[in-house]
């Protein structure tokens, strides 16, 4: 048993887990990257619910986590509901694009939404912009080119690389005259500070990895009888995983403190 289990299509969660440890650094975790199915944000609701729904019964059967993050939006605003009706003795905290913490910063009530085709397009959006943002433009980008660069290349990239693969989203927003840049996408916070320096002081970055975290962390401590966490390094475990994978599965590690679990069948 453990305290968290983090679950996303490859790397995206994986500063939602450092950052959760950051703040508990004795919580017991595991996270799992779903690398066979990826991407999400190219599948239909239905292959999204199907292939979720499978990997999240792997994760309980085997780690019988007390609360799973599903850091990653794209399955978060397809399945969270499904999931807590499945599976109503597991806690789910999910992430969705943070769009009322864009429109608290935004000046101009012009605010971007770069995130995966699925998420963009989902009417989820509307409703999150209907509470929060009403008097904002919100601006959309899909981007599945940087979602697959972070994904296959950015931790073993220079950092010119990295600058190259975001200038794009970055110089959209900023011709759509945004103030205010939502990463609607986990995978986009591995990148998030050189995002932030290439947009520059008038481009805000925004992301939900404060408001995911503390929601999680509160869930746990409201929690009888919690786990005793053995105090180890969180393990990392993926679906599938090809020999270039494994070499930046072994950065991501040293550089992140994790242990690596190998591949979840």
């Amino acid at each position: 048993m453990v305290d968290f289990a983090f679950l996303d299509s490859g790397t995206g969660g994986i500063p939602y887990l450092t950052y959760l440890l950051e703040k508990r650094p004795d919580a017991s975790c595991v996270y799992v990257g779903d690398t066979v199915n990826f991407p999400y944000g190219e599948k239909s609701h239905e292959q999204i619910v199907k292939c979720v729904l499978s990997i999240t019964d792997k994760i309980i059967k085997t780690f019988e986590p007390r609360v799973v993050v599903v850091a990653c939006n794209t399955m978060s605003v397809n399945t969270i509901d499904i999931l807590r009706e499945i599976y109503p003795d597991t806690l789910f905290v999910g992430t969705v694009p943070a769009i009322k913490l864009a429109a608290s910063v935004s000046k101009k009530r012009r605010i971007g939404l770069m995130a995966t085709r699925a998420t963009v397009e989902h009417p989820y959006n509307v409703d999150l912009k209907n509470h929060f943002a009403s008097d904002c433009e919100l601006v959309l980008r899909p981007d599945p080119e940087l979602i697959a660069f972070i994904e296959h290349e950015s931790f073993t990239a220079t950092k010119e690389e990295c600058i190259k693969a975001v200038e794009p989203c970055v110089n959209f927003f900023k011709e759509k005259d945004c103030d205010a840049m939502i990463l609607g996408c986990t995978h986009f916070l591995n990148l998030r500070d050189l995002i932030q320096e290439v947009a520059g002081d008038k481009l805000k970055v925004i992301d939900s990895r404060e408001g995911v975290v503390n929601r999680a962390l509160n869930i746990l401590d409201s929690l009888k009888n919690k786990t005793v966490s053995e105090n180890r390094k969180p393990l990392l475990y993926v679906t599938m995983l090809s020999d270039e994978e494994k070499v930046e599965y072994d950065v991501i590690c040293s550089r992140y403190n994790l242990e690596w679990g190998g591949v979840l069948k």
